[in-house]
């Protein structure tokens, strides 16, 4: 029997040849502070809750999953608060999955999905695998937009789906609800804020929640990999009018979330507070590190997110590899003169710091 080398060997669909599969580098190094994880792990206290509700949901574990994920979409509908209700939550295996969902009822061949360059890059990967076309829009030399500017861009390009990072990745920019609401007002199709790094927000910096009433053609996305430190655990989830959870009904695998994930997600929702508690200490840390490389001559990025982008890197690539040499992982994200860090626990943003400064000055 032949044996299939290659993939071009195979019949494979002609808009993926060429393509490389998402992944940022996975390295056994002792500070990993490249993929915007939540370095933190699950309190003791915590993680034995959890554990205790999944042995229960272990005992009927023959049988499928309540496809509804109905105590999950409530616990969700209760700590987003704005008067939510269950009927206008929807949730998934990580918040790609959820978008990827976004994707495969309002996109598909002939259709187009929107977004500001630079910005998280599974979007453009999310949209060519439902046949979607990408269009990438610009920002401002800092990474910020305008509600005006980025009005005229979505009416030149009209997309079928829009998605705005708020805060955005990889570059830590907030978005003003100026900008979602002008976006939405001027385009047809679906929007979505995508508030995965939300609770690294300011705290009195207002939610796009609060713009969901009346506008049944937005959906905000967040997740629980980073506030929460359940990135292992793949939950991520949306809130958006009842018809609109309705179409992602429409393409979602049956009994998509397991039993033991629904399980494990309700109890951390129900330790919220205890959960969240390590996102003052991820924000110090942020803030130190913003003010630690401004120091050191580079040129920090304003963030309200868990990580900082930082130019005047002179050979991003060189630097990066020093680190590595250093036990350090950080993320090249391809911007010029750029590397991002996550901002990790303090010992993590130490040695980070201590191994930026003893590699070279800024350029």
């Amino acid at each position: 029997m032949g044996r299939v080398t290659s993939l071009e060997d195979l019949p494979l669909r002609e808009d993926l040849r060429g393509l490389t599969p998402y992944g940022a580098p996975q390295a056994p190094l002792p500070v990993a502070l490249n993929v915007n994880e939540n370095t933190h792990p699950v309190p003791d206290a915590v993680a034995s809750d959890i554990l205790d509700d999944i042995a229960v949901a272990l005992r009927d574990v023959n049988r499928y999953p309540d496809r509804e994920f109905t105590a999950l979409r409530e616990g969700f509908a209760e700590y987003l608060g704005h008067a939510l209700s269950a009927d206008q939550i929807w949730a998934g295996n990580g918040s790609n999955e959820v978008l990827q969902h976004i994707a495969q009822a309002f996109g598909g061949p002939g259709r187009t999905a929107f977004g500001f360059a630079p910005t998280y890059s599974m979007y453009p990967l999310i949209t060519q695998g439902t046949g979607s076309t990408w269009v990438a829009g610009t920002r401002q030399p800092d990474y910020t937009l305008t509600a005006d500017e980025a009005v005229e861009q979505v009416l030149a390009a009209d997309p079928d789906i829009i998605l705005l990072c708020s805060p955005n990745n990889p570059t830590g920019t907030p978005l003003g609800l100026d900008v979602v609401e002008a976006v939405y007002e001027a385009s047809r199709g679906i929007v979505v804020v995508d508030e995965a790094y939300q609770e690294f927000a300011p705290r009195d910096a207002p939610s796009a929640l609060t713009l969901l009433d009346g506008r049944p053609r937005l959906a905000i996305s967040r997740t629980m990999s980073k506030a929460f430190a359940f990135a292992g655990a793949r939950v991520g989830y949306l809130a958006a009018d009842p018809a609109f959870i309705d179409a992602l009904r429409l393409v979602r695998l049956p009994y998509h979330l397991s039993a033991l994930t629904q399980a494990a997600a309700v109890a951390a929702l129900r330790n919220a507070d205890t959960m969240l508690a390590m996102v003052d200490e991820i924000v110090e840390q942020r803030d130190r590190i913003t003010a630690t490389l401004e120091a050191l001559g580079y040129t920090p990025h304003e963030s309200w997110s868990n990580f900082v982008l930082f130019g005047g890197v002179a050979d991003p690539k060189a630097t990066w590899q020093s680190l590595y040499n250093k036990g350090i992982l950080v993320r090249d994200v391809g911007i010029p003169g750029h590397l991002r860090v996550t901002a990790g626990t303090e010992a993590e943003t130490t040695a980070f710091l201590d191994a930026l400064a003893s590699i070279e000055s800024a350029s």
